[in-house]
């Protein structure tokens, strides 16, 4: 995740455009060869063995590595020995940014140094993410609003960008978290997490990027935006929530229940307390936005 808020970082500060950052990503995710397949070609894991880790990741949220030991695929030193081989991929995004021109090795120095103090990051080259840092990022993520995110925010955030990663690409950037009054677009669902934690979370955006980001969900070429993709929308947030519920039950004890995803198509919304996270896929912006 260090790498969507690197972007967030690059942007906010106009170091890079919003063209020259996704020219980047792109760049970045032909170079950048993840856990899997690097598992594969050692010979530590067969493909079918990854595809049901991967099926694994629906139902648990949990990075890859960690339940290929769970699953006894791999063991612990195996997993660290994969890691190692990755680049690091905001270091990556870095290195290909310097290769283009855009930036200086003395410009990226201070990048580097101004980032890790502004978001209190101990080791930011590291590949496995610090949990406390991650949580300083999305604090910092809200700086611009009123808003001071509480421990179940921040954790319902992690998981959702990591599911954004995991699920549909991680070639994306969000910007900061703004508050909401009002939204409308062509392609809206909603679903309710009620419980002890009880919000509202909607996802929203034009008909073209919902095309593009179902195709990517589920991996078939979509061209027009029909049930399919609604379903698709659909499944992506029932998806996401569900997780967390899950994680609400394991870690915190809490016992929340999901609606069933409402489509609110072209309709008008109002809010009185919400925030609205913008993420800027090469396709066209995702709005994501959490009520209370």
């Amino acid at each position: 995740m260090y790498t969507q808020f690197f972007g967030n970082y690059l942007l906010s500060k106009e170091y890079i455009t919003n063209e020259q950052l996704f020219d980047a990503l792109k760049e970045k995710s032909q170079k950048h060869t993840k856990l899997g397949t690097l598992a594969i070609h050692s010979g530590l894991m067969t493909a079918a063995e990854v595809d049901s880790v991967i099926v694994e990741q629906t139902h648990q949220d949990k990075k890859f590595g960690e339940l290929t030991i769970e699953m006894g695929y791999l063991t612990n030193e195996q997993v660290k020995t994969l890691l190692n081989i990755q680049s690091p991929d905001f270091l990556l995004l870095g290195q290909i940014l310097l290769d283009k021109g855009i930036i200086d090795n003395t410009t990226l120095e201070k990048i580097i140094k101004d980032y890790r103090h502004e978001n209190e990051i101990s080791d930011l080259d590291m590949v496995l993410e610090d949990k406390e840092s991650v949580e300083n990022l999305i604090e910092h993520f809200f700086s611009e609003t009123s808003l001071k995110p509480s421990a179940l925010d921040k954790m319902y955030i992690e998981l959702l960008f990591n599911s954004f990663i995991r699920f549909v690409g991680d070639d994306y950037t969000p910007l900061s978290a703004e508050l909401c009054e009002n939204f409308n677009a062509d392609c809206v669902v909603r679903q309710d997490i009620c419980g002890e934690y009880a919000i509202s979370t909607y996802i929203g955006m034009n008909q073209t990027t919902a095309i593009n980001f179902a195709s990517r969900y589920v991996k078939e070429n979509f061209s027009v935006y029909d049930e399919y993709v609604q379903a698709s929308l659909d499944d992506f947030l029932n998806l996401n929530n569900g997780l967390f519920t899950v994680n609400c039950s394991n870690e915190k004890a809490l016992e929340l229940t999901l609606s069933a995803p409402e489509h609110l198509d072209g309709e008008p919304l109002t809010f009185k307390k919400a925030y609205k996270l913008k993420v800027l896929y090469p396709f066209g912006t995702v709005h994501f936005i959490i009520e209370f």
